[in-house]
């Protein structure tokens, strides 16, 4: 039967995957190497499997060690979560108090115009609660990724039949943004210009719909996001389907145009742990974003 991880033995785990080396985990937890070792050892002994591969560049984590990390990093969220629950508790009808802090990865249109009305009201209410947002990048693993690997308690999403809630976690659609063309005002042949498109698009895209485009050329330009692609639209360089978050705001130069009943649409959702959907903080932040959303 394999031996219990102590909280203690799981921090210093993190802290070698974080720091990357033996060394730099020690000092960071105040620690000498040799107990840092002598207990990544131990915790290696117990779960029956190398977590680091030790070199001269410091510790790398193996894949066993990349999903002791993953765990690790969630179990000690849950009892920062407990502690916090626990403290904030209050007898009689008093409402429990929010506090600390509650991780969110976004991606980076959701981050700017969908997370800063929804956190503004949260912490009206709850204003002993610190939310830490992470803008990460919705290609891969993206969001759902961070959730898993502990390193976030919620994170916004697109969710669909490409790109569906992994089995581990639990979410829901918040809401359907459709898709519209975009190019410079004025213009009296938009669908002539060159093709603007970025990485974290594509996965977006229904691939019938695009396919189905003789009018759309392939992308001559790859930009790094949403924000590059709409500087370049609005300068005059070309032309781009894109999302209605990543159009909030858009600039007076350029154009939206509806693509018609037929354009494609994504889903943007929530994902998280089914044992931090019952926390209170995290509850609460579900609730202002279903709200904000609909």
């Amino acid at each position: 039967m394999t031996e219990d991880l102590a909280p203690r033995e799981l921090r210093v785990l993190v802290a070698v995957g974080r720091e990357r080396g033996f060394s730099a985990a020690a000092v960071a937890l105040g620690m000498t190497q040799s107990a840092v070792s002598h207990s990544v050892r131990g915790s290696e002994r117990k779960l029956g499997a190398v977590l680091f591969e030790r070199g001269r560049n410091g510790a790398t984590a193996t894949a066993a060690g990349e999903r002791a990390l993953a765990h690790a990093r969630r179990v000690l969220r849950l009892l920062d979560v407990m502690a916090a629950e626990v403290r904030g508790a209050r007898s009689g009808a008093e409402p429990d108090i929010l506090a600390g802090p509650l991780r969110i990865a976004a991606f980076r249109s959701a981050a700017l115009h969908l997370l800063p009305r929804v956190l503004g009201r949260l912490t009206a209410r709850h204003p002993e609660l610190v939310p830490e947002v992470r803008i990460v990048r919705e290609v891969g693993r993206g969001t759902a990724g961070e959730v898993l690997d502990g390193r976030a308690d919620l994170g916004i999403a697109t969710i669909g039949t490409s790109s569906p809630v992994p089995p581990e976690l639990v979410g829901g659609v918040l809401l359907e943004e459709g898709y519209a063309l975009v190019h410079p005002a004025g213009h009296p042949a938009p669908r002539t210009l060159p093709l603007v498109d970025w990485t974290e698009n594509c996965t977006s895209y229904t691939r019938e719909w695009w396919a189905g485009q003789e009018w759309l050329p392939p992308a001559t330009v790859e930009a790094e996001d949403d924000g590059a692609v709409l500087s370049m639209v609005s300068t005059g360089y070309g032309m781009a389907v894109m999302p209605e978050l990543s159009l909030v705001g858009a600039p007076s130069s350029v154009e939206i145009t509806d693509l018609g009943p037929e354009r494609p649409t994504r889903s943007v959702g929530y994902v998280t742990t089914p044992e931090l959907a019952a926390s209170l903080a995290v509850r609460a932040l579900i609730r202002e974003l279903r709200a904000a959303a609909g």
